[in-house]
């Protein structure tokens, strides 16, 4: 009945030429500003939400409203609602997500580490019991699930952040009975787990998946553009990677087309399952602790071969 109620709002602001959220009470309101006929544009919308909100008896929290840049270019033109300033946010939390200016994930993944780490010390503090199955149960329901959340969208690209988000699993991990001594790929194969990195890149498939065959209620057009040239390896479905750079080579429709054209082929969901379980992604896994080992060893031995020529001369 809500919606019914609130569906009349979205006409009237899509009418100034606004792109309009909506999800429950919350409502976003975005443009592209170019000029500042667009702020014209915006300053209408505002006027008509106050006046709609007025008519139907529906006040709005104006302490909870606030203007949102993103971009590098900022506009220093206010906008108000009934005569009060909107203040300009560097950081807004959206659903559980916190978003910058700059799209970075960083924040939000320092705000979900920590918080993982004080649920994860709460399971070992709280459950009298030392079973590893208990306690990595517990782990599965309470901890995995907060640095997983919509992961699609602020998954990290850098390895400080990848790293930050991999500790929580690997101090859980370690404080379990028996496993402290063991390195972390030890313990994740004994546990039978997968790195939170790698899980993340299965997502990321699975989605693509559901997206690219209709699974899900998305315009696999504003994602992905099939690739028309006919293949001779791998699946017939490959997706064409448009150039891009900065912060959005990091998006998802862009970070996950290498790894979905490099797929074996497939025939149905069950076996696409199967082929992204059975195929090693580790070249594609920006914290690949095997490479860093051969790297360092590379390293010290060219190193000791510096040494040594120095050592003749």
């Amino acid at each position: 009945m809500f919606l019914l109620y609130i569906s009349e709002l979205i006409d009237i602001l899509e009418s100034h030429g606004i792109n309009v959220k909506v999800f429950a009470d919350d409502v976003k309101l975005y443009l592209k500003i170019i000029s500042d006929f667009n702020f014209v544009q915006f300053r209408a919308a505002l006027d008509s939400l106050y006046s709609w909100a007025n008519l139907w008896q529906l006040p709005i929290s104006v302490d909870k409203c606030y203007a949102f840049n993103i971009g590098t270019v900022v506009f220093h033109a206010s906008l108000s609602i009934n005569n009060s300033i909107l203040p300009i946010a560097s950081s807004v939390r959206d659903l559980g997500i916190t978003v910058t200016n700059n799209l970075s994930p960083s924040v939000h993944i320092s705000d979900i580490v920590s918080r993982a780490h004080k649920r994860a010390l709460a399971i070992h503090r709280c459950l009298v019991s030392c079973d590893v199955n208990i306690l990595l149960h517990a782990y599965k329901v309470y901890v995995r699930p907060r640095v997983e959340h919509n992961c699609i969208i602020w998954a990290p690209s850098t390895l400080s952040d990848i790293d930050s988000l991999e500790s929580v699993q690997r101090r859980f991990t370690k404080r379990l009975s028996g496993l402290h001594s063991f390195s972390y790929e030890a313990r994740l194969k004994r546990l039978k787990l997968q790195s939170l990195e790698l899980r993340r890149l299965l997502t990321d498939l699975m989605w693509c998946y559901e997206i690219i065959f209709g699974l899900v209620d998305v315009d696999v057009n504003q994602f992905f553009t099939l690739s028309s040239v006919p293949q001779t390896r791998g699946h017939r479905y490959k997706v064409f990677k448009p150039h891009s750079t900065g912060i959005r080579c990091t998006f998802f429709c862009e970070r996950v087309v290498n790894v979905w054209n490099n797929l074996p082929n497939f025939s149905s969901i069950n076996t696409f399952k199967r082929s992204i379980n059975s195929v090693d992604f580790s070249r594609f896994l920006l914290r690949n602790f095997n490479g860093h080992f051969v790297l360092v060893v590379f390293m010290v031995y060219c190193f000791n071969t510096f040494v040594s020529v120095l050592g003749q001369l």
